[in-house]
């Protein structure tokens, strides 16, 4: 195991089972408790704090070896989360049928809604933002995608939007250019609408 790595895995751990059940307990609690048992090299009582699915994925004869190997660093951690400037934060992530998914983080005692696949705004990493991108595309959701954006795209999006707009304001005086069963436009500010004949009905083909 690499070294640090069980701090890691207990902080994760203490912090899982500190948001667990249908009353959330006070999450400082278990951190003081963690902190005691990291000082004093206590790998039986880390093992205890230790969710189910993190003592599936490392024994406890595994830890032992592994505290006895970190005591400093762990001793070391331990004074650092007792420190008046400890604060505890605690997140949970609900994943949706069709593959939306929902972050709440524990406020005061309560979890509140900090980032939703629904509301998309960008995302912490760029994986995040394109997985984003990807969801409000399949939801063919336009207001979705002014939200991911940067401002200045953004603001050029809706810039030729609007001149688009402004440009077939009086479409009536316009000419399309006809060939068979497709036509051109040529639209006031630069734009262009190609238009496509299907039986008796005329649709936007594209537009640029």
């Amino acid at each position: 195991m690499r070294r640090g790595s069980v701090a890691v895995v207990l902080a994760l751990a203490v912090a899982s089972a500190a948001c667990a059940g249908s009353r959330v307990p006070d999450a400082k609690t278990a951190i003081e408790a963690y902190a005691r048992a990291a000082e004093s090299g206590d790998s039986d009582a880390l093992y205890g704090m230790m969710t189910e699915a993190s003592q599936r994925g490392l024994t406890q004869a595994q830890l032992r070896e592994a505290v006895l190997a970190e005591r400093a660093e762990l001793a070391e951690q331990a004074r650092g989360l007792t420190g008046s400037d400890a604060s505890v934060k605690a997140i949970a992530r609900l994943r949706f049928e069709d593959g939306e998914e929902a972050a709440l983080a524990l406020e005061e005692g309560r979890f509140r809604v900090s980032a939703a696949g629904a509301l998309p705004g960008g995302g912490r990493t760029p994986e995040e933002a394109l997985d984003q991108l990807r969801r409000v595309l399949a939801r063919r959701s336009y207001a979705g995608l002014m939200r991911v954006v940067t401002p200045q795209t953004r603001a050029l999006i809706e810039r030729d939007l609007r001149s688009l707009v402004e440009g077939l304001e009086k479409s009536d005086t316009l000419s399309p250019q006809i060939t068979g069963d497709s036509a051109t436009v040529k639209v006031p500010g630069g734009h262009q609408v190609r238009l496509r004949r299907d039986g008796a009905i005329w649709r936007v083909d594209d537009f640029d």
